[in-house]
């Protein structure tokens, strides 16, 4: 029996419930096993990337913070161009209608809150959709009073016009990466999600949100 080897997967184990804090609910195979996948470092030193102002001090969460922020821009970029020339003003017009497309109606707020967006601007967005009859405002089934909102022929069709463009846009955002790099880019970009979208849903004040971000991070 290899002995050595045990000896390692125990301190493994160990590691993994002092640096995970689980719960007795979160301390299941799979748990571990993510963990491992999550930590696991091997040849580290030489698999790390260099980036610019490494050797300055600049540090990994800058580096990402940047990206995320360019690759932002040239999504924008390419849905301009997607859209030119038709009757869209922005990227957040058809994205609302392909979500009220794919997933049925819903009311303000829920298309608002699965968009990330802040009231006022998704308001905006909302009107000039309903203003060129791309979708209407109908009673809800579960709650009369209540306004939900579908996206109608006209928006469809509308829609169905720039698709092609659309998923173009889209398809380029990715650029070379290979398919198990895309892969591997989702689970990532879930997890980080993940960790960021209860906070979005909280609806904390700007003034307090950084403070409260921070909490979760630490947890």
């Amino acid at each position: 029996m290899n002995y050595i080897l045990i000896k390692q997967v125990i301190e493994l184990v160990q590691q993994f419930e002092v640096e995970s804090n689980i719960s007795k609910s979160r301390n299941g195979v799979e748990d571990f096993k993510r963990w491992i996948v999550d930590n696991y470092n091997s040849n580290a030193s030489n698999n790390e990337p260099n980036w610019e102002g490494k050797e300055n001090g600049r540090s990994p969460e800058s580096v990402i913070n940047t990206f995320i922020v360019h690759l932002n821009r040239y999504a924008k970029g390419y849905s301009k161009s997607a859209i030119f020339g038709s009757d869209f003003s922005s990227q957040e017009d058809f994205i609302y209608l392909i979500n009220l497309k794919a997933f049925g109606e819903m009311t303000k707020m829920d298309l608002i809150k699965k968009n990330v967006h802040e009231k006022p601007a998704g308001m905006q967005i909302i009107g000039r959709l309903i203003a060129q009859g791309w979708i209407n405002q109908t009673a809800s089934e579960v709650d009369k009073r209540s306004k939900v909102l579908k996206i109608t022929k006209k928006g469809i069709k509308v829609l169905e016009t720039q698709m092609s463009k659309i998923r173009k846009a889209t398809k380029i955002v990715t650029g070379n990466l290979t398919h198990n790099e895309k892969m591997e880019l989702i689970r990532l970009l879930t997890k980080l999600n993940d960790f960021h979208r209860p906070i979005y849903d909280k609806n904390i004040e700007p003034e307090y949100l950084l403070e409260e971000a921070l909490k979760d991070k630490k947890r």
